[in-house]
């Protein structure tokens, strides 16, 4: 059978709401123990939406790309598109949940949601620390979200989508102070559309140029402004979305090393194995004997 990066780890697609037929969005309150079937402690799967978790209580164990999360009371987790996760245990929790689709962020009639910190996730966060003054307008709005969507109203669409962006736009501001230093990054706009190329190419595009030419600008100029805006070389971005999927796969998979590096974009599996240990310090093999003696 030939993997491939999507079919490898199952992929889990959003669930429209049986109650109230919606289609992109969906929110609930969790007030006991999460009901799981046995079968999914301990299978990695991806999820095609957008995941927001308020946790009031809770302590349950889960993993994001291979880094653990034992939820904490009172605090704000989300994922997007695509990540692996891992349960590890369910316990009693309390909180709201909700999920959207990409179809959801396109309601709005612009690409201002898409755009946001908390969507992009440029460094890769997963866990927002909420004071006092957050927690109390973060419960203030999901419970506006939460009302609105289980009552129908005229215009309910629109004033659920008005709610939901207050809150990204909050989050978001949450987010950018949490995770990059700084209450006013700089403009990030050309270093957004580079992540989002790669993120769209990497298993076929491993070049720098290759993506500066899609973007209508020379590599040159490309390579100076990522740096200047994230502090790594654009190259490197590219190699640690390579890495990600790599070490993904050798963890979660039984694929050789072989066909993980087909599905990357590696023709020769020596050079992959060279890329990997130079990038990792050992080799694939190495890699996945020692991941799976911790974690397993």
């Amino acid at each position: 059978m030939l993997y491939t990066v999507e079919t490898s780890i199952p992929k889990y697609p959003f669930e429209p709401d049986s109650k109230t037929g919606n289609k992109f969005f969906r929110i609930n309150r969790i007030d006991a123990a999460v009901s799981y079937v046995p079968e999914e402690f301990l299978t990695p799967h991806r999820k095609d939406y957008y995941f927001f978790a308020f946790v009031k209580q809770g302590r349950s164990r889960h993993w994001i790309d291979m880094q653990p999360y034992v939820l904490k009371e009172n605090t704000f987790y989300f994922t997007v598109p695509y990540q692996v996760h891992m349960k590890e245990a369910a316990h009693p929790m309390t909180g709201i949940v909700f999920s959207f689709t990409r179809e959801f962020l396109l309601t709005d009639g612009n690409d201002f949601l898409k755009n946001l910190p908390i969507i992009q996730n440029t460094y890769n966060g997963h866990e927002l620390q909420l004071d006092e003054k957050d927690l109390a307008f973060v419960e203030d709005i999901l419970g506006k979200i939460y009302a609105e969507y289980h009552t129908a109203n005229e215009w309910q669409q629109t004033m659920l989508v008005s709610y939901v962006k207050v809150l990204l736009i909050y989050l978001s501001r949450l987010y950018t102070a949490q995770f990059s230093g700084t209450d006013s990054a700089p403009d990030r706009q050309v270093l957004k559309k580079y992540l989002s190329h790669i993120e769209g190419a990497y298993t076929h595009m491993h070049e720098v140029a290759a993506y500066a030419q899609l973007m209508n600008i020379s590599a040159g100029h490309l390579s100076e402004v990522v740096k200047e805006q994230s502090g790594k070389p654009a190259i490197v971005h590219i190699h640690e979305r390579i890495m990600l999927e790599a070490r993904r796969l050798l963890f979660h998979t039984d694929q050789s090393i072989k066909e993980v590096a087909f599905n990357l974009g590696f023709e020769d599996a020596a050079y992959f194995n060279r890329f990997f240990k130079r990038l990792a310090g050992q080799t694939p093999v190495q890699y996945r004997t020692t991941i799976r003696e911790i974690y397993h």
